[in-house]
């Protein structure tokens, strides 16, 4: 699978669809070194916003990623309201959607501190370092010791720097 997340937040921003870039992403984008090989964000989940995810997510060819072939799932506003954690394969690679990340209460509490960054010319909210942080020790993944790691000293350094 390929993983172009510029395609994928292009058409995120085709049907101008609210979100907050949380994960790996959002802490490259912010300077720090850590690989990542997917596109995660945080949606917002009123109703009109999730019509238009809905609308974007169409667009690439969203399928749940890891559900058997010809599983029968319907992609629309209510099924979205229906879940809080989405992970989807799509023609530009694994995008995992989310509602309310582990560690953070959702888009309009990480909208308030977030950053635009600039992605490929598109601008962009990403989760402040801090609130990346705080879904990192809230994660029971191995790999996210390493990844706290580098935030922290990506914090450290934005810090220093004012």
């Amino acid at each position: 699978m390929t993983f172009d997340p510029l395609a994928a937040v292009a058409a995120l921003a085709r049907h101008e669809v609210r979100y907050v870039l949380i994960g790996g992403l959002a802490a490259v984008s912010q300077g720090s070194p850590i690989v990542t090989t997917d596109l995660d964000v945080c949606c917002d989940r009123r109703r009109d916003n999730l019509e238009r995810l809905a609308a974007a997510l169409a667009e690439l060819h969203a399928r749940l990623r890891g559900a058997p072939d010809g599983l029968p799932f319907r992609l629309d506003a209510d099924t979205l309201a229906a879940g809080d954690c989405f992970t989807f394969a799509t023609d530009a690679g694994p995008l995992d959607v989310l509602g309310t990340p582990s560690g953070a209460r959702g888009y309009d509490d990480l909208r308030s501190r977030a950053v635009t960054v600039d992605l490929g010319g598109f601008s962009v909210l990403a989760a402040a370092v801090d609130d990346l942080i705080a879904m990192k020790q809230a994660s029971v993944r191995s790999k996210d010791a390493t990844h706290l790691m580098h935030l922290e000293a990506l914090r450290d350094e934005l810090n220093a720097r004012g």
